[in-house]
């Protein structure tokens, strides 16, 4: 089967700006094997501390702007940058941090047992939902949690989850796309995110914000707790793009608008998602 998504901008918002959008990022599930812009050129501009690229798109006024995307099943893995560590505002841990995280780990009995201690314990912390001020907002480090329950989004869980990883000396990664669920027949309000390990060589997927929606426990690895289909768009955190002086941006998942400050802001966006066989006429568009 073929994945279709297609992102379009809000009418309403268009005008003489520019937008930034990820490309699609292969994964072990799926490989990204078309990408479009309808409505306008654009040009491909490069992330610098991971070498992705990304569509920079230069809009006209009231033009509607559709980005298209096609997944193909299965893929190549993910790429092997995603799990280099690069220490910014998003991914460095604070000390008391790293030293719970290697406590917990030196705890279990290997490796796949003290990920797995981890996870369980960052979901302990958490309790799901989008607070107007986040934990880590306006510090220059990753800072240890150490009592009660914090509000958090997949964004907030899993950038704590990716310092905690790190810090006890493990492969992790940090990955960003649009989250389709099943009861919404090809619709999503807005990206998703999830966490990679990979240790001696296994690659393994978590989820902790869907098993708290859920309300489920303990947490496990793979994806998809809550029945779905996902595709993968883009990777790590703290990102630079020179061209655009863009320095330290905390995500790039779906289209951002370019702030002449060297900032992005979120663009409004309707979110849709089709399934289509290989062969069909469409899906050779």
């Amino acid at each position: 089967m073929l994945t279709h998504v297609t992102v379009t901008v809000a009418p309403e918002e268009t005008g003489s700006r520019q937008l930034l959008a990820p490309v699609g990022l292969p994964t072990p599930h799926q490989v990204p094997v078309r990408f479009a812009v309808e409505g306008a050129d654009f040009e491909l501009t490069a992330e610098a501390t991971t070498g992705q690229m990304a569509a920079l798109v230069s809009l006209e006024p009231d033009v509607p702007i559709t980005f298209c995307y096609t997944f193909a099943e299965g893929g190549p893995g993910y790429p092997d940058l995603l799990f280099r560590p690069r220490l910014n505002r998003y991914t460095k841990a604070a000390d008391a941090l790293v030293r719970d995280a290697r406590l917990l780990a030196d705890g279990a009995r290997d490796g796949h047992a003290a990920i797995e201690a981890i996870v369980n314990d960052v979901a302990e912390k958490f309790v799901y939902g989008h607070p107007d001020v986040r934990f880590n907002d306006g510090l220059d480090e990753i800072p240890y949690l150490t009592c009660g329950i914090t509000e958090g989004s997949c964004v907030d869980i899993n950038t704590y989850l990716i310092a905690c990883l790190r810090a006890a000396g493990f492969e992790a990664g940090y990955v960003t796309g649009y989250f389709f669920p099943e009861e919404k027949n090809g619709c999503c309000d807005d990206m998703h995110c999830w966490v990679v390990t990979r240790h001696n060589g296994v690659v393994l997927e978590w989820d902790i914000a869907h098993h708290l929606k859920m309300g489920k426990g303990p947490i496990c690895c793979g994806l998809n707790p809550k029945p779905g289909i996902r595709v993968a768009m883009a990777h790590s955190m703290g990102l630079d793009f020179p061209q655009l002086g863009i320095s330290g941006a905390k995500l790039i998942a779906e289209p951002n608008w370019v702030n002449g400050d060297g900032t992005l802001a979120p663009a409004a966006l309707t979110i849709r998602m089709r399934k289509t066989q290989p062969d069909a006429t469409e899906a050779a568009a």
